[in-house]
């Protein structure tokens, strides 16, 4: 092996895995699920952003579907 190599001539390329890079996002979760996905985590032997994108991609390729209800409030509306 060399002790250096000159790489300024070397050509670039695109990064054939930059399309497969995961995005850093916020998100604000309540306490309750972070605990359970840790605790799942935890058990599995992977950290817990992993196993909740495990989740998550698992309801991408289901292509499952929220049903959101939101229950009704009888006071809804009332003035005090």
């Amino acid at each position: 092996m060399k002790a250096e190599y000159d790489l300024s001539q070397m050509k670039s390329r695109k990064n054939p895995y930059a399309s497969k890079l995961k995005k850093p996002v916020t998100m604000r979760l309540s306490e309750d699920v972070v605990a359970y996905f840790k605790a799942m985590a935890d058990e599995a032997g992977v950290p817990y952003q992993s196993l909740i994108n495990l989740y998550l991609r698992d309801c991408v390729s289901q292509h499952r579907k929220i049903n959101i209800a939101w229950a009704a409030t009888s006071d809804r509306g009332k003035s005090l």
